[in-house]
């Protein structure tokens, strides 16, 4: 891909100031020397001086089919030409489409949705109805697990840089994470009190750096809800949407939840998210509800063409492929590198635990070696508890010369820096 510089637009410090003056101060940015992003195309991202990275982590993993793909941009050109956007109180056809078409994609029954703007909102959504239907107030959540920025969704999270409300909610409670041998004891224990309305879990951590359940974790869990009548939450926002080579992270668990929440690869960095139920949950709750920008008509073809991409590309399978091509690598780069903890994840969400030997922090080495690796072209994510876990959530078109080139740096880079 050939790529001019333009050395005309803002310059970084600029911008910089801007961010200082305007934005929330709690609004962070990568990097010590955060690239100005201007251009994206296909798995690359080009910043104002016209230099190419190699985008890894892909919005947090929402731009599955990568930056402006063709037959995404298509539709909502043709969308915008006639509609741009009405609310949830008006019918339009697109919504109409994308709920059927979710309804077949998703597991056993689910098959009723309220479509938002976010994933925050989707687990919200759930929340509420978890409520109504169960007439209980209390959630549980496991360690490790990232749910949102509003309070209900803050509150399950049980990540402590995400926790910033000083008055979360006392209603919810937590067991420990997937990497805890007494995780499920505990959910057990806690679930025979029938006190909660649902359980809500990611059926692999993302933030919480990349946690794959133990196997049959969820299987028990759905089973134990079931038992206790408390309702299952599958948050997907993260995994869904083929990320872990299966649509939806559960199905390769063979687990139909009472809910599952998905955004971000949906909508292909279109704002779009669903929360999805079965028949007898969506009938409880019948008072009035709407969203303003949920089922947006651009964000729905969006959603549509994401989804046919996805069907057309087998992107499930590929995901599966890469990955594991992906992990070999990463497998070959951690027999010469002790620094190199732990490999984990599923499909292309896969996290590389880094704990150095040196004086500095496993934070630090971690910013040291994503720092190195924006400079020389390819841009990854960072995870964990103690934000020290490379995370790996490319598009899923991406190939395996492109993978093998960022391990190949990947390399260098952890050569130079152990030293």
């Amino acid at each position: 891909m050939m790529v001019t510089a333009n050395h005309n637009r803002t310059g970084v410090a600029e911008v910089l100031q801007k961010k200082k003056k305007y934005l929330a101060p709690s609004v962070y940015h990568f990097y010590q020397d955060p690239p100005l992003i201007v251009r994206g195309e296909e798995c690359y991202l080009i910043d104002a001086d016209g230099k190419l990275y190699l985008d890894c982590y892909s919005g947090v993993g929402a731009m599955s089919l990568g930056h402006s793909h063709p037959e995404i941009l298509a539709a909502v050109h043709k969308q915008i030409d006639t509609l741009q956007h009405t609310t949830t109180i008006y019918l339009t056809e697109a919504m109409f489409e994308l709920a059927a078409l979710l309804a077949e994609l998703t597991p056993g029954n689910l098959c009723r949705t309220f479509f938002c703007a976010s994933g925050t909102e989707a687990n919200e959504a759930a929340m509420l109805m978890a409520s109504v239907a169960t007439e209980r107030e209390c959630f549980l959540s496991l360690a490790g697990g990232l749910h949102g920025r509003t309070k209900s969704a803050m509150s399950v999270t049980q990540i402590p840089m995400w926790r910033t409300d000083p008055f979360l909610l006392d209603t919810c409670r937590v067991v420990p994470g997937y990497d805890n041998e007494n995780s499920m004891q505990q959910m057990r224990e806690a679930l025979q009190s029938k006190q909660y309305a649902a359980v809500i879990v990611e059926p692999v951590q993302g933030n919480g750096g990349i946690i794959v359940p133990p196997a049959g974790y969820l299987q028990e869990l759905r089973e134990l809800c079931t038992q206790t009548g408390t309702l299952l939450i599958a948050d997907e926002v993260q995994t869904g949407i083929n990320r872990t080579g299966t649509f939806y992270a559960v199905d390769d668990d063979g687990v139909v939840p009472d809910f599952v929440t998905t955004a971000k690869a949906l909508g292909n960095g279109f704002p779009m998210a669903a929360c999805i139920t079965n028949n007898d949950i969506a009938e409880v709750n019948k008072r009035p509800a709407a969203s303003t920008y949920g089922a947006n008509p651009i964000a729905c073809q969006a959603a549509l063409a994401v989804l046919e991409c996805h069907r057309k590309l087998q992107l499930g399978e590929q995901a599966n492929r890469r990955g594991q091509f992906l992990i070999a690598q990463l497998q070959r780069l951690a027999d010469q590198h002790d620094v190199m903890h732990a490999i984990r994840g599923k499909g292309l969400m896969i996290g590389v635990e880094l704990r150095p030997s040196g004086n500095c922090t496993p934070a630090e080495f971690t910013d040291a070696v994503l720092e190195e690796l924006k400079n020389r072209g390819f841009l990854l994510g960072k995870t964990g508890l103690d934000r020290n876990v490379i995370t790996f959530m490319p598009p899923l078109i991406i190939d395996e010369q492109q993978l093998a080139s960022v391990c190949e740096v990947l390399n260098d880079v952890l050569t130079i820096t152990e030293q």
